[in-house]
């Protein structure tokens, strides 16, 4: 007989809404002794780090910040920073951190566009934020950090940040009415067009940063480089995620190899984030270690896919790297590359070639698939077959802020569609091919452009390397490689084809080189929009 069960409704015995502020009252309580900041000679434990949020939290609501109000940040990777991470979303507002790469005109169009109500700038962006307010053709109100780290440490500009916490710290719990209510609100790179706002809401990044400390395995009381900026996907979520361990972070405001080398080995460190551009820039600095670190350092690296010479480079010095993959819209990493015991047996090359794969579905994911768009079916698993990555996650974004079509088209059938190419393999591994509109296709071939620049980046003179479609009168169109070398170095382009030829079938080698420096998004991206235009020209 089916048993029937009556449930009342959701109270507050058996709902409250996730968020990751509940990750810092813990840690506040459970954690309370344990170091929670290390910038030089300030330190931080839990109980203290978390009456400086409530403190700064009460000051923003003296100032008129309310639910709803977006304030922007402007700063580099300093406790500051961190601190707003919780501050700013406690009293129901929506932190949005600004990219300080960014040139004025984008740094005016986002305020605009993200309604800002406050900006806090680090006093070394205040001439960049009075810039982009003539861009914007008004001012908003303007609290300024005075880093003690930073260029104007130990003048006499005024330290705002420092007024909000004389306040007496916030009382209430600070957890949303309701979960799906907006946390933050982050902007797209912009690789082309205006970037979009994309709306995190708290379940979101409480849930992300929950399944980080399953699917990388993160060991309570963590020592954390911060690397990753927390402009973008908020630190990959990463700041939400250190409470749930008890875990230390450590800054360095500037993310220079001779400073994070230096930290590494002071604070013991066992885990950080970087692009594959970072980790390049690792493992070619002078100041690296003599031997490799031991214990090993858990790494995480996603962005681009990195090139497995990189892997290998970074392996050899103490360095396991894990990559993943995510969007913006999807509050950073949602695949990872999880490692296969009997890789353990397999060669550094070939062990780096599947490292370079973008993996399986992270553990708060519901799916991650690789869907052919005309039939809507899951591609076969044989590694050569391309269709379009596509996420069903309670870690998709709520939406584009101010765009319902774009919204809409992202969500397409119940998805939504990243616009990336993948392969799944034999194993159940998804690999990037490329975004969608980099699939060079010559002479109805799919030439891979990630594939062709792995080969690029092997060559001992290339510093950096995009690979874009050429118009060709025959084949309709051809790879073309655009080269960026190491200083010193002079190879012809005859050379570089000639290397690509000796690795790859001769319809994927480029059939011409373009060397100077590339051209790049505030992120590190290559802007491979402005080289498809130039090798249309």
């Amino acid at each position: 007989m089916q048993q029937h069960f009556e449930a009342g409704a959701a109270n507050g015995a058996n709902f409250v809404p996730l968020s990751p502020i509940s990750h810092l009252n813990r840690a506040a309580v459970v954690h309370a002794a344990r170091p929670a900041v290390v910038y030089g000679d300030t330190r931080y434990d839990w109980h203290t780090f978390a009456q400086r949020v409530r403190a700064v939290a009460a000051g923003l609501k003296a100032r008129g910040i309310v639910e709803g109000d977006t304030v922007s940040v402007i700063c580099p990777n300093i406790p500051a920073l961190y601190e707003l991470h919780f501050a700013v979303p406690m009293i129901g507002a929506v932190l949005n951190t600004l990219n300080m790469r960014l040139e004025a005109e984008t740094i005016g169009y986002i305020l605009g566009h993200a309604d800002t109500k406050l900006v806090i700038a680090d006093s070394a962006f205040t001439g960049l934020v009075e810039a982009a307010f003539e861009f914007l053709g008004k001012t908003i109100p303007v609290l300024t950090i005075r880093d003690h780290q930073g260029p104007d440490a130990g003048t006499d500009v005024v330290c705002e940040y420092d007024e909000l916490l004389t306040f007496e710290p916030f009382t209430g719990s600070g957890l949303p009415k309701d979960e799906w209510q907006a946390l933050a609100l982050n902007y797209t790179s912009g690789t082309s067009g205006r970037p979009k706002g994309v709306i995190y809401h708290h379940r979101g990044a409480a849930l992300m940063a929950m399944g980080t400390v399953n699917a990388w395995q993160v060991p309570h009381f963590v020592s954390y480089l911060s690397i990753v900026p927390m402009f973008h996907c908020n630190g990959w979520c990463h700041p939400w995620m250190l409470p749930l361990v008890g875990g230390k972070m450590v800054f360095t405001r500037d993310a220079v190899p001779q400073l994070l080398f230096d930290a590494i080995a002071a604070e013991n460190i066992t885990h950080f984030g970087a692009a594959p551009i970072v980790l390049q820039m690792l493992a070619e600095s002078p100041h690296g270690p003599s031997g490799p670190y031991e214990p090993r350092i858990r790494v995480m690296t996603a962005g681009a896919p990195p090139p497995p010479a990189i892997l290998e480079k970074t392996s050899v010095m103490g360095l396991d790297v894990m990559q993943v993959y995510g969007l913006t819209e999807t509050y950073g990493h949602i695949s990872q590359c999880l490692w296969q015991d009997d890789w353990d047996g397999l060669s550094a090359s070939e062990q780096a070639e599947l490292q370079a794969h973008q993996g399986v579905a992270f553990p708060m994911v519901d799916e991650v698939a690789v869907i052919d768009r005309d039939t809507g079916a899951h591609v076969p698993r044989d590694g050569a077959t391309q269709g379009e990555v596509a996420i069903r996650s309670n870690t998709v974004m709520k939406g584009y802020y101010k765009d319902a079509a774009a919204s809409g088209e992202a969500f397409a059938d119940g998805w939504f569609w990243s616009g990336d190419a993948a392969v799944v393999h034999e194993n159940g591994y998804m690999q990037i091919r490329d975004r969608l509109k980099d699939v060079i296709i010559s002479g109805g071939e799919n030439i891979s452009s990630v594939e062709v620049e792995a080969v690029l980046y092997r060559h001992p003179d290339v510093q950096a390397a995009a690979v874009v479609a050429k118009p060709d009168p025959k084949w309709g169109e051809v790879p073309c490689a655009y080269v960026e070398l190491r200083d010193g170095t002079a190879p012809s382009g005859a050379e570089i084809i000639a290397f690509c030829r000796s690795h790859l079938a001769g319809f994927k080698t480029p059939k011409a080189v373009v060397f100077g420096v590339l051209p790049k998004t505030a992120t590190g991206k290559i802007k491979k929009f402005e080289l498809r235009q130039l090798a249309r020209e």
